[in-house]
């Protein structure tokens, strides 16, 4: 059976979209995902927050992929920057994050279940 090429990823979308996702793990993902499985509370966060993801993604309805993950994170990262949020410097407080790091950690949170299924 031929796969119309409207349909399949080229390789450098698929690479990019991983590459942009490990490195939101890397930054956020690695050190967020283990303060959340430390703190029921961060979990619970971070779970509506995947849900909502999932919902803007419309991921009841398809699978996500890396490149809608990606896609959603940068465009979330770019829109804050736009409106003048800058990224930490330092070490995050993941004891109250400030949302757009919470959402970002639902991404990459997201992503890792990806790479389970």
């Amino acid at each position: 059976m031929r796969v119309p090429f409207t349909r399949v990823a080229p390789r450098t979308a698929v690479d990019s979209a991983r590459s942009t996702l490990a490195a939101l793990t890397v930054s956020v993902g690695t050190v967020g995902l283990a303060a959340a499985a430390a703190r029921p509370g961060l979990l619970a966060l971070v779970d509506q927050h995947a849900a909502a993801v999932r919902d803007s993604l419309d991921g009841d309805r398809q699978p996500l992929s890396p490149a809608m993950l990606a896609g959603y994170a940068e465009g979330v990262r770019e829109a804050a920057l736009e409106h003048g949020w800058t990224p930490p410097d330092g070490p995050v407080d993941w004891s109250q994050p400030e949302w757009l790091l919470t959402r970002l950690l639902a991404v990459c949170a997201l992503a890792r279940s990806l790479d389970r299924a």
